[in-house]
């Protein structure tokens, strides 16, 4: 009797579970949370601050906010927390292999991805980023109150003072209000914490639901699509049903509300749940790492898929002071024209006409250098580049409420890339426009001796209008310019810049005769002073006069 009960049940369960489905309300379109960049970046300021990572200026400098806007669309804070941190301090081979096989196979499943992508949209929910709870090792539970395992007297206090007010005498009315007080007081001191915990605990659920959807076996997904993810599901269940609140107060209208007055419920609430997350905190960080990564890889494929015909291609490593770059675009220009730069034991010097793309080069090449490390792919038809950290010099500014004027600024951004370059591992340090806020003559010199040191310890590529830096410092950077063919295509090309056309722009831009002519006759007589003398012989001589640069 018993098993043909248990066939018959088995025979309607699908039946069931479709219907159950039917009747479920359709999940809320998420809505992304525009979260602060101090959010985002909270995972990255937990880990280890070793001078790996991109510093703020290289940060700013290479636009990798904006960058950074682009791979964010459609991402919850998890997601965008792992996307951020893998650009600012890369990614291990060993990590970039394993990323590289599940976006491969993304890439080439569909539908593999959109499933995933479904199962993900609930952490898009989240409007509290839960990085610094879990992972911050100076985060401390708050101890409970004391008084809080008395807490049933408060309600049977009450209940007794206003009784004896009714029935005894209207004074009892006083220690009526005295446990009012008591009751408001443990009110304001918790609504705050109360209100920021509800929004965390949120974001957990989201967190541990996802986890629970993506168990081996839930949705069939290819072992390496899901890895990680085995056996997680009935333990994440189980801790996602006891963070919510009781269900039965908020049944009745008004009943969750009085339950929280009168009988302190969020407040026990909110340390019964404070006591579950910080007991289960080493799990909730394993299902935080697999979530966010998974959705960070699911965000770059949809990235790619996105370039359309735009080149991208995976990166080959190369050596400290090699790196070679084909038809490399920047993923924020439309249209952009591919430009092709081989460096092999010398840096570059890159000469140009005045608004030819000089920075938009550097910036490209930045990019793809962070890219790479971070996500194994840049956006060449082939590249093979150096996992190493990039420092830029490109936007110093002076401050006028810091009283620092641009050139100290800027011999302040050299110390650091000089500090950067010593300290013994390599880097690439990419520079636009060196010191240009001194005179000509003090901007080359400084730039010469600078440049020739840093060029010594790190791949250095620098983009100047000081044309004189090309023979200068010919014996640390390669020469390359960047011109127009016969075509009108943009393309880099080894040497220096013949001639540049600031002098020529004055005629476009409305200057008379008299003023060009005089402007062209000073640039002449300056041109002859280019090849007085220069190269390795001066600055190698310059070195045995002194004790060289200070770090």
């Amino acid at each position: 009797m018993s098993s043909t009960v248990f066939r018959l049940l088995g025979a309607w369960r699908p039946v069931l579970s479709r219907l159950a489905g039917w009747l479920k309300p359709a999940e809320p379109e998420p809505q992304d949370v525009p979260f602060s960049e101090a959010d985002i970046a909270r995972l990255y300021g937990l880990g280890a601050q070793d001078a790996d990572g991109l510093d703020d200026q290289t940060w700013r400098d290479l636009l990798l906010d904006r960058y950074g806007a682009i791979l964010f669309e459609e991402v919850s804070i998890f997601g965008r927390q792992a996307l951020y941190r893998r650009l600012r301090i890369g990614s291990s081979e060993a990590d970039l292999a394993t990323r590289r096989a599940r976006i491969e196979a993304l890439l080439a499943d569909p539908d593999a991805a959109a499933r995933l992508q479904r199962m993900l949209r609930s952490l898009r929910h989240a409007d509290s980023e839960v990085a610094g709870l879990l992972f911050d090792p100076g985060e401390r539970m708050p101890a409970p109150p004391a008084w809080l395992r008395w807490w049933f007297l408060l309600p049977l206090g009450l209940l007794a003072s206003i009784a004896a007010a009714l029935l005894v005498s209207p004074a009892a009315w006083l220690s009526t209000a005295a446990v009012m007080a008591v009751l408001v007081s443990a009110q304001m001191r918790h609504g705050d914490a109360i209100g920021a915990w509800q929004r965390k605990t949120l974001s957990l659920q989201m967190l541990l639901r996802t986890c629970s959807l993506l168990d081996a076996g839930q949705g069939g997904f290819a072992p390496s699509l899901t890895a990680g993810f085995d056996g997680r599901g009935a333990t994440a269940g189980r801790i996602n049903r006891s963070l919510p609140p009781s269900m039965l107060g908020g049944q009745v209208p008004g009943m969750r509300e009085y339950g929280d007055w009168f009988l302190l419920a969020n407040v026990r609430h909110f340390y019964k749940t404070l006591g579950i997350v910080f007991a289960w905190r080493d799990f909730l960080g394993e299902c935080y790492s697999l979530c966010a990564d998974l959705e960070a890889d699911l965000a770059l494929v949809r990235h790619l898929r996105g370039l359309g015909g735009r080149a991208w291609c995976w990166a080959q490593r190369s050596g400290a002071r090699a790196l070679a770059l084909e038809d490399g675009v920047h993923p924020l220009i439309d249209g952009g024209m591919g430009l092709s730069i081989a460096l092999d034991g010398k840096g570059a010097f890159i000469s140009g006409q005045n608004g030819v793309g000089k920075s938009t080069l550097l910036r490209m090449l930045g990019l793809n250098l962070a890219a790479a490390r971070a996500f194994g792919f840049c956006y060449a038809r082939r590249a093979s580049l150096p996992a190493l950290p990039v420092f830029a010099s490109m936007q110093n500014e002076d401050s006028l409420l810091g009283g620092q004027s641009l050139y100290i600024a800027e011999l302040a951004r050299a110390r650091a890339l000089l500090a950067a370059a010593q300290d013994g591992r390599p880097v690439v340090c990419l520079v636009d426009e060196i010191f240009r806020g001194t005179n000509y003559e003090e901007s080359v010199s400084a730039a010469a001796a600078v440049l020739d040191e840093l060029s010594q310890h790190a791949l250095v590529v620098v983009s100047s209008h000081n044309l004189v830096l090309g023979p200068l410092l010919a014996h640390r950077l390669a020469p390359w310019r960047v011109a127009r063919d016969a075509g009108g295509a943009l393309r880099l090309a080894p040497g220096v810049l013949g001639r540049t056309n600031g002098v020529a722009l004055l005629a476009d831009h409305g200057f008379a005769a008299a003023v060009c002519a005089k402007a062209a006759s000073v640039a002449g007589w300056m041109a002859g002073q280019r090849h007085a003398e220069v190269g390795a012989d001066l600055l190698a001589r310059a070195s045995g006069k002194g004790n060289g640069l200070a770090a």
